[in-house]
């Protein structure tokens, strides 16, 4: 009995949506793998190095293979090394240097409202009411899960990298969304995702310094939670499960969701950090962050019940009717494909 368009639809969704998942658990678990390293004598910027650049190398063969990119989708690629990858580790890290980490935490999760700003006022799509009451659920639970009223300190440079970082998710996003059409010029999500990662490590090499590290400290061992773990095998947590494979799951979901509901999803990366703190590192929950991370998922469950709206009738880029086959591409993409 052949597969109904509503049955695929629903497959499709349902795969974002785990997709997205296992994104934000691999994102989540990122500090409480880098925390003991940073304990243990790294700067935080040089273990965004050794996150970014390990990544780089592991898909150094997909890159290879994916080379033709670099000539036909520079802009993207340099876009998504520039925001994706660089723009949101450097500036969250400079963020929390001056601000508490909840604070720049919360203002970076921001980004849910902006991508539905930039779905609404620049793409000119119609933004759902059950999208935007999960982006306000998530938002609200964020702020009980970092106890956002804990640490407030005003400082205008700290709240501006924060909300930079914030702007380069959203790129993130966006950006991860290019090229998800159906059509065979549309670029590999991987090879994207390999060439971003080695634009990133480039651009934080000038930050980061990484010749001044102290690479002893990887040889050695780090206190988690009171257990004793190889620094070298947290580091492989951060480059293989943290970076590798929370972008490729990330990318993979937008292109079967959409930014606007992949977006709020992600949002659960800071309850998951939130709690593997908890379990790992021994730093115990409160009753609001309880209450924040239940907050959060409602807003991610609510997000995740809409579609993505339609595309405007008339093609942007030729400014006349569609044709039957752009018709059938924008009715391909209101479902979820």
């Amino acid at each position: 009995m052949p597969e109904t368009s509503g049955n695929k639809d629903k497959r499709t969704k349902g795969t974002g949506l785990g997709l997205a998942l296992v994104s934000a658990l691999a994102f989540g678990g990122s500090g409480v793998a880098a925390k003991p390293l940073i304990e243990a004598g790294l700067d935080p910027l040089h273990v965004v190095w050794l996150r970014v650049a390990g990544a780089a190398l592991v898909m150094l063969p997909v890159a290879w293979r994916h080379r033709a990119l670099v000539r036909t989708r520079p802009a993207l690629l340099a876009g998504y090394g520039l925001l994706a990858v660089a723009g949101v580790q450097a500036c969250y890290f400079a963020a929390i240097s001056r601000i508490p980490v909840g604070v720049a935490l919360l203002v970076e999760y921001l980004a849910p409202a902006l991508v539905l700003g930039w779905v609404r006022f620049v793409q000119r799509r119609p933004v759902t009411r059950a999208a935007a009451l999960g982006v306000v659920l998530a938002v609200g639970g964020l702020a009980c899960v970092v106890e956002v009223w804990a640490g407030l300190s005003f400082d205008a440079l700290g709240l501006l990298l924060a909300l930079g970082a914030a702007c380069c998710q959203v790129g993130y996003f966006i950006l991860s969304d290019q090229g998800g059409d159906a059509g065979a010029e549309a670029p590999s999500p991987l090879g994207v995702i390999a060439h971003g990662l080695l634009a990133g490590a480039v651009l934080l090499t000038f930050v980061a310094r990484p010749w001044t590290m102290d690479f002893s400290v990887l040889t050695g061992r780090a206190d988690m939670g009171g257990t004793s773990v190889a620094a070298w095998l947290l580091l492989a947590w951060i480059v293989l499960l943290a970076t590798v494979l929370a972008y490729v799951t990330g990318v993979l979901s937008v292109r079967r969701l959409s930014p606007q509901v992949a977006v709020v999803v992600a949002c659960l990366e800071a309850v998951v950090a939130t709690v593997l703190a908890w379990v790992l590192l021994g730093e115990h929950l409160s009753a609001p962050q309880l209450f924040g991370g239940a907050v959060v998922l409602v807003g991610a469950f609510v997000a995740q019940t809409t579609a993505p709206a339609a595309a405007p009738s008339e093609p942007i880029a030729s400014g006349g009717p569609p044709t039957a086959a752009a018709e059938r591409e924008l009715s391909a993409r209101a479902d979820g494909v």
